[in-house]
């Protein structure tokens, strides 16, 4: 793999760190490919069970390689269909795989960064972070989900000052309105980020995957589908580690009751 997207994988955490701090971690075709290939390892891995992704440097991500579509002439909406079509497989793998996906966000995020920094099921922010959705001043649109997931965390209002009036979002009004889980100070990022994501991959695979779809489905379907839904995942579940931890858990109560 590239080294512009580092993977590595300790005990049953994976790691994804973007990699060309030189270049702010602009998304450039190269980097696309290396994190779908990074996220699409993550996701077959069955000795991973939480997936972890940051940025090497001062930015977590500049967006698109803004220098790469500058110099792509009238080759440029040929460039942008191969280059969106490829970081949506990477979005997708990461978004749709049955593992927690935690962001830390050491740095600004924007454009297509924006999307990848709010995609976690659990955003921790560095205080120096802040977010700006940046397309207007270039011409171009959302991508990597942008327009889907940022209405859904902030509601419709918000998402439309932050990408039509391009506002930055500083890390504690980012916290504020939801866009992230919790701001920390830059020095005690990565502590926190293990912290979180042993807690994360200590979590049921089955139950969590389908948690997961359950939120992200909740928003297309009516009650009654998605009470259906809950029933059959939560059947799901039963025939998993449920079975293991509701005997572990009732194991401890019998012991204390019985006052060994």
């Amino acid at each position: 793999m590239s080294g512009n997207v580092l993977c590595s994988i300790e005990g049953d955490i994976a790691w994804i760190t973007l990699n060309q701090p030189e270049a702010a971690n602009a998304i450039s075709l190269a980097m696309a490919r290396s994190l779908r290939d990074a996220a699409m390892r993550c996701e077959s891995d069955p000795a991973v069970r939480c997936v972890v992704m940051t940025g090497n440097g001062k930015l977590f991500c500049a967006g698109g390689d803004l220098m790469a579509m500058g110099g792509a002439g009238d080759k440029l909406p040929a460039l942008l269909a191969e280059l969106i079509a490829t970081l949506n497989t990477a979005v997708t793998r990461l978004a749709r795989m049955p593992k927690p996906l935690l962001t830390l966000v050491n740095g600004p995020a924007a454009g297509a960064g924006l999307s990848l920094a709010i995609l976690g099921d659990v955003v921790l922010s560095a205080r120096s972070a802040h977010y700006t959705a940046a397309y207007g001043p270039v011409g171009l649109t959302c991508d990597g989900g942008l327009s889907w997931l940022l209405p859904r965390l902030v509601g419709l209002r918000k998402a439309q000052e932050i990408i039509l009036t391009n506002r930055r979002i500083k890390a504690d009004e980012a916290e504020a309105v939801g866009l992230v889980t919790r701001t920390v100070d830059d020095d005690v990022l990565k502590t926190e980020g293990r912290a979180m994501a042993r807690t994360l991959a200590a979590t049921p695979a089955i139950a969590f995957g389908a948690t997961r779809s359950l939120l992200r489905d909740s928003f297309e379907a009516g009650f009654e589908t998605q009470l259906d839904r809950e029933l059959r995942t939560m059947v799901l579940a039963g025939a998993g580690e449920a079975q293991d931890r509701l005997a572990a858990l009732l194991a401890i109560r019998t012991s204390k009751s019985s006052g060994a």
